[in-house]
């Protein structure tokens, strides 16, 4: 891969610089509510600007591969970070400050909005992390294949993990960042979809490194704009509760990294009820 080429760097990826500057100076230094209405065009411009980087570094990108399949994951990234809502509402590992302020209606719309941009900023960093030519050295190691037993075993690990969550959640709310992964993976493979298994079942462990770092490098960037935000989320983590980095205890940050994976995998299974699939969008492997 080449290094970032300014002559092919994308004028979006300026404007995406110049909306980070603007935003995360008004969400940092704005009184009283402001985040709700600055958190989805502080991501829009982090998101065009590693687009933009990734365009610049190889050539090719989410955005300039397909606009139509760059929005379709603002809105499948939306109902998917709600997946997650909905078992915090069990869990209560996180809450909103600033929340009290809306109506419940209000509060969903602009909350959507935001969730929207998950997806598209993980994938893109993801993508970002697979054009640097360290990542080659995990091209070539162990095979994980998607054997009968490794798929029922899978199964079975997500749905104990969902059922532990569910029964025990102060003590086993931390497998809401796997147990998704566990039960979709299995699935999108027999449906035929794409897994990460087409990727490990050739020894190819690049995506799993480009998504591992990538969620983490996005982590980073949430929990540090989290920080001075109104309204905000606040964690509630029994065990882990100690070694904060902004509002994250340090432990918690190893949560994004099946976090990514549970992303891949809806995104796979939601795609992969339209057959039609023309070619592969998501591109997360260095070539």
């Amino acid at each position: 891969m080449e290094k970032i080429s300014i002559k092919r760097f994308p004028l979006y990826g300026w404007l995406g610089l110049l909306i980070i500057m603007i935003f995360w100076f008004l969400n940092w230094n704005l009184e009283g509510l402001r985040t709700h209405l600055l958190f989805f065009p502080l991501w829009l411009g982090y998101i065009l600007t590693i687009d933009a980087i990734v365009f610049s570094r190889k050539g090719s990108s989410l955005l300039n591969r397909s606009i139509k399949n760059f929005t379709l994951l603002f809105l499948i990234s939306a109902p998917a970070w709600w997946l997650f809502e909905l078992i915090n509402w069990r869990t209560h590992n996180w809450f909103y400050d600033g929340k009290q302020f809306f109506t419940e209606f209000e509060y969903a719309i602009l909350a959507t909005i935001s969730f929207s941009t998950v997806m598209p900023a993980v994938f893109e960093t993801a993508e970002l992390v697979g054009t640097f030519k360290c990542i080659k050295k995990f091209n070539n190691l162990r095979l994980l294949s998607p054997t009968k037993a490794t798929l029922n075993k899978f199964l079975l690990i997500g749905f104990m993990m969902l059922a532990l969550i569910l029964t025990f959640p102060q003590y086993f709310y931390y497998f809401e960042w796997a147990s998704v992964y566990f039960i979709l993976e299995p699935i999108n493979y027999k449906l035929k979809n794409r897994t990460i298994f087409n990727y490990t079942s050739k020894g190819d462990w690049q995506p799993v490194i480009a998504l591992s770092v990538g969620v983490l490098i996005c982590g980073f960037f949430w929990e540090m704009w989290n920080y001075y935000s109104y309204p905000k989320w606040i964690y509630d983590t029994p065990m882990v509760n100690f070694l904060h980095v902004f509002e994250m205890p340090v432990l918690g940050y190893f949560g994004y990294i099946p976090f990514s994976f549970e992303l891949f995998a809806i995104y796979n299974f939601v795609t992969g009820l339209n057959r039609k699939k023309v070619f592969e969008y998501i591109q997360i492997a260095s070539s």
